[in-house]
């Protein structure tokens, strides 16, 4: 069904819980394992139903922040929320302590009942009182961000909009790019320093109330850690530091020669080329157009997915006033269909956009096949596997996108790529350092992520800028704010994503295989068993970024 036409209706979760009363008093009286999974099938039908409309409301307000309609209904399943997972949460329960649970664990796997574990550790009903206030402070934060108005040259741009100025070759132009960028992020920093500390002593609550120290612990039950803990992830860390920053460093100091400058600047960052970075040709009709043919000739099982995606509309990738920033894929289980959002801005952002997003919905579209929904709920370092390799996976047909600039683009993406590490760590570094410490100001916390720069990102100079320069910049990365403790979880990704580039320039048919596997698999087994299954070393392993970071290096004869 085409996405214009998928019916809406606000979910009335008084009429949802019934269904789940119901359900789970069905599924008590249950016999078997066979009649058990028979009433969790009716929960799968429960489940897309809910979930697709909730997810229309999602899409349907962050296309335009200010239609009124949708506002209500993003401010109704904020608020909803909360309960409904813990509807989720209690009928999982009683699949977790099913007396057939053998049986069952046969028929949805392992990985299913150790993510209903993490789920029991993660939520309670009465936490939902917090979870509510938690959604509230988070979508208030991305209004900031969605409804910026920032005047250039008589025009009104929003965040998404401004951000080709960014990187544009006239330096000048940059300075007053960042500039602007820097003010309205200073112009709003109080309200920015308040949601975040509210959000932060929030969810300190929240752990407290779970019993736990502090955030850091129910943040990596959220976030579905079900096969590596936070020892694996600063251990993973300090290899970065040791082994892949020195690295970057001359990256950096290889694009600072090509920019003729004597020193790089904050202005510089992401810059590549003195005659600037490459962007696409060709109008985004013409993007898509030019997507569909390419995975046409990736393979079968691509051309299936895009030609879908295309016959139902399943893009909304046009920059607008009033449409919320950044890009993602989220799905609708009841028409069996990925969704991307985005905002072209003119820059090589948007084929990013065919290649990054579009990885994770031809995963998607793969799960969405396998009769077992739980096969579908992939931890997040696996799900950016799928993404970031197929930024890698497409390379061969980045002439179709940048014309005569497709090697100048494939040079700035794997140059991207390597240089995104370390800035992912650092992420995730600041946001252990925050939530160990809650009590922290918010002075103290822009003086964490100014130390942290230096440790990631020596080249680094902020000149005098007024927040940038004050340890602000990590307010612009909307993760902090209302995805805690998702951001490793993309490096960790491009590790594997990289082992995938050096594979597929010896082998790419071999590599592609491997590829296909891994999204097939997709949350049947543990992702530290299925990288190995699938012929790639673990991130985590000691040495993986110190021997992979040789090969690079190699490779650009740095």
């Amino acid at each position: 069904m085409k996405f214009t036409e998928m019916p809406y209706g606000r979910v009335d979760f008084d009429e949802v819980e019934k269904e789940f009363a119901a359900l789970m008093e069905e599924f008590r009286a249950a016999g078997s394992g066979e009649e058990q999974f028979a009433v969790h099938q009716k929960y799968y039908a429960l489940r897309d139903r809910t979930d697709t409309c909730i997810t229309l409301a999602q899409i349907r307000h962050d296309v335009d922040t200010t239609d009124g309609f949708y506002k209500e209904e993003q401010d109704y399943y904020d608020q909803m929320g909360p309960r409904y997972s813990n509807m989720v949460i209690e009928y999982q329960k009683l699949l977790y302590d099913s007396p057939y649970r053998a049986e069952l664990e046969k028929k949805i796997g392992p990985v299913a009942f150790r993510n209903m574990e993490l789920s029991r550790k993660s939520m309670e009903e009465k936490l939902i009182p917090l979870v509510q206030e938690e959604n509230v402070l988070a979508t208030s934060y991305e209004d900031i961000l969605a409804n910026a108005k920032i005047d250039w040259d008589g025009e009104t741009l929003n965040l998404s909009l401004l951000k080709p100025y960014l990187k544009n070759p006239d330096r000048n132009v940059r300075k007053r790019a960042w500039k602007k960028f820097s003010a309205y992020f200073q112009e709003n920093e109080q309200k920015l320093d308040e949601i975040y500390d509210k959000l932060v002593k929030n969810r300190t609550r929240q752990a407290k109330e779970m019993g736990y120290e502090n955030y850091v612990e129910l943040g990596y039950y959220r976030m579905t850690r079900n096969c590596y803990d936070r020892k694996q992830v600063e251990a993973f860390r300090a290899q970065v530091k040791k082994d892949f920053v020195p690295f970057v460093e001359k990256l950096h100091e290889k694009r600072r020669k090509a920019l003729g400058l004597e020193k790089l600047s904050y202005i510089d960052e992401g810059v590549h080329f003195k005659e600037g970075n490459p962007d696409p040709v060709g109008t985004p009709e013409e993007i898509l157009k030019a997507g569909q043919r390419m995975y046409e000739e990736l393979s079968p099982e691509t051309k299936e997915f895009f030609d879908f995606m295309m016959e139902n509309g399943l893009f909304d990738v046009l920059g607008r006033k009033n449409k919320r920033v950044g890009g993602y894929m989220t799905y609708l289980p009841m028409y069996g269909s990925p969704f991307i959002f985005a905002n072209f801005n003119g820059t090589s952002g948007d084929v990013d956009v065919i290649t990054h997003e579009c990885g994770h919905a031809f995963q998607g579209y793969l799960a969405g096949k396998d009769p077992i929904k739980e096969h579908a709920d992939i931890t997040m370092e696996t799900a950016e596997c799928h993404s970031m390799s197929m930024e890698f996976f497409t390379e061969k047909w980045m002439e179709w996108f940048f014309g005569d600039r497709a090697k100048d683009y494939l040079e700035m993406h794997f140059e991207d790529a390597c240089m995104f590490i370390p800035y992912g760590c650092m992420v995730d570094e600041f946001q252990h350092e925050v939530y160990e410490n809650p009590d922290m100001t918010p002075a103290e916390r822009k003086a964490v992520w100014t130390r942290l720069e230096k440790e990631y990102k020596p080249h680094l100079d902020y000149g005098t800028d007024p927040f940038f320069g004050k340890g602000g910049y990590w307010q612009q990365q909307h993760h902090i704010y209302s995805f805690p403790f998702y951001y490793i979880d993309y490096v960790i990704a491009q590790t594997v994503a990289f082992e995938y580039k050096l594979w597929m320039d010896e082998d790419y048919e071999a590599a592609w295989k491997s590829y296909l596997k891994l999204c097939q698999m997709s949350a049947s087994d543990f992702f530290n068993n299925m990288i190995p299954a699938c012929g790639l070393r673990l991130p985590f392993e000691d040495g993986c970024l110190k021997e992979i970071a040789q090969k690079l290096e190699k490779r650009l004869a740095l």
